[in-house]
């Protein structure tokens, strides 16, 4: 069976910046949350884990930036 040839679609067109900053937003709001509602001691990596997610984002803003 033959399969019939279809051209690739055109890439959507996406707000990347806003994307990226909307979901470091809410790592740091979640990083705010925790730092109010302390964790458990066992728990306290959740506190980190928000603080890469906020770093990561302005990275990301960056590095998307710079790119355009």
């Amino acid at each position: 069976m033959k399969r019939e040839w279809h051209p690739d679609p055109e890439p959507i067109k996406t707000n990347d910046p806003a994307a990226i900053a909307v979901g470091t937003a809410l790592w740091a709001l979640a990083l705010v949350v925790l730092l109010i509602f302390r964790p458990a001691p066992e728990n306290t990596w959740w506190i980190w884990t928000c603080v890469t997610g906020v770093g990561f984002g302005l990275f990301g803003v960056w590095f998307v930036r710079r790119r355009r």
